[in-house]
């Protein structure tokens, strides 16, 4: 498992005006959801860079592999662009991760958002960059988003202050409260990761998860695989998100109650984070203080720097 590059760079703080790049490092968009998004991100006050031959489908990718990777290293490098957001998950950044100059992200830190399938780059970019990330929508969804998803994208990329969230109806799993370094976010391509070179190191974390479409046996099964691969052993605390079209989310809950309670570490269940209507901002990389009995998970800085 790797270990996170030391310090930890955040992003430059956002202000109205400020550029936003469009990435596509996965899969392939609808260009009607994909231009509802670009007029989501502008309504929020921001200018928009879109590259030109953003997407070059080939089957369920955006672009080759190259071009994908080509593309999302240059909006790094764009001394225009003050930050990066996703077009779209689905599948394809885990295909790119060994293509990118870390190095040179480092070097040029900016805000970079998504979910899902994103989280493959989420943690090679911690990791590799020892870059804050931020776990959030990205521009298919954004179109159809709630306002309170777009407010939380705003404090989260623009504030000077640490942000704090509480789920609407919270489900204490597991009591306590734990301090840690906030990883993770989807599960499944977290665990596509494991035996990588990208399997990023979970001790003193808090570790956030969420999936969609993922039926409870495959969600046990791919917790178990997990635990089995120690990477639980350290988890400070757990934050259960979304996991829409999974069945009975009563169930989900069982089952990581179950996974996590021997480990003797705070679960929380029923944050508005991953694949559901309201799909709230968090950064990655940096620490917060999870407490089940409050309801809360707040983090102890602001994500991005003056």
């Amino acid at each position: 498992m790797v270990e996170p590059i030391q310090p930890i760079i955040k992003p430059g703080r956002l202000n109205p005006g400020d550029i936003i790049g469009i990435a596509a490092p996965a899969g392939p968009y609808a260009q009607d959801e994909f231009e509802k998004g670009i007029a989501a991100i502008r309504e929020l006050g921001f200018q928009v860079k879109i590259p030109e031959n953003l997407q070059r489908p080939q089957s369920f990718l955006a672009g080759s592999d190259d071009h994908r990777a080509d593309l999302l290293e240059a909006l790094f490098k764009d001394p225009e662009v003050d930050a990066i957001i996703c077009a779209r998950g689905g599948y394809g950044s885990l295909r790119i991760l060994e293509r990118l100059d870390y190095d040179m992200i480092r070097r040029h830190p900016k805000t970079f958002m998504g979910f899902s399938d994103i989280s493959a780059l989420h943690a090679s970019l911690i990791t590799r960059a020892g870059l804050v990330v931020f776990h959030g929508p990205m521009i298919i969804s954004l179109g159809k988003s709630s306002a309170e998803t777009r407010a939380s994208l705003l404090e989260a990329l623009t504030l000077d202050r640490p942000i704090e969230i509480h789920p609407s109806k919270p489900n204490q799993l597991c009591p306590g409260v734990a301090s840690g370094i906030v990883q993770g976010g989807n599960l499944a391509t977290l665990c596509h990761l494991l035996g990588t070179p990208f399997t990023p190191l979970y001790k003193n974390t808090i570790l956030v998860l969420e999936d969609i479409t993922e039926t409870p046996y495959k969600i046990d099964r791919m917790l178990y695989q997990m635990k089995l691969a120690g990477c639980f052993a350290g988890v400070n605390g757990v934050v259960l998100g979304s996991f829409q079209e999974s069945g009975s989310y009563r169930e989900i809950c069982d089952i990581v109650g179950e996974i996590f309670r021997d480990l003797k570490v705070p679960v929380l269940a029923g944050f508005e984070i991953g694949h559901s209507h309201e799909n709230v901002t968090i950064p990655l990389g940096i620490r917060a203080t999870l407490d089940t009995e409050e309801g809360s998970l707040r983090f102890h800085e602001p994500a991005t720097s003056l």
